[in-house]
């Protein structure tokens, strides 16, 4: 039986400066790395201009 590789994907950007669209090529470029070495994204985690300087990102609390 093969097992099963599950995965979740955290994408954010920091700024005003960055755009939504970084985390959509964020998002698709994880996908693309689960898929090409087996891995079974479970759920999709995104926080929109918030600094990585501080774990108090919605998203990310619910991730960990």
């Amino acid at each position: 039986m093969k097992e099963l590789k599950k995965a979740v994907i955290y994408a954010r950007y920091s700024s005003t400066n960055q755009r939504e669209e970084s985390i959509d090529a964020q998002v698709r470029a994880c996908s693309k790395y689960a898929k090409d070495n087996g891995y079974t994204v479970v759920k999709e985690y995104k926080d929109s201009a918030k600094s990585a300087t501080t774990a108090n990102r919605p998203a990310f609390q619910e991730m960990i």
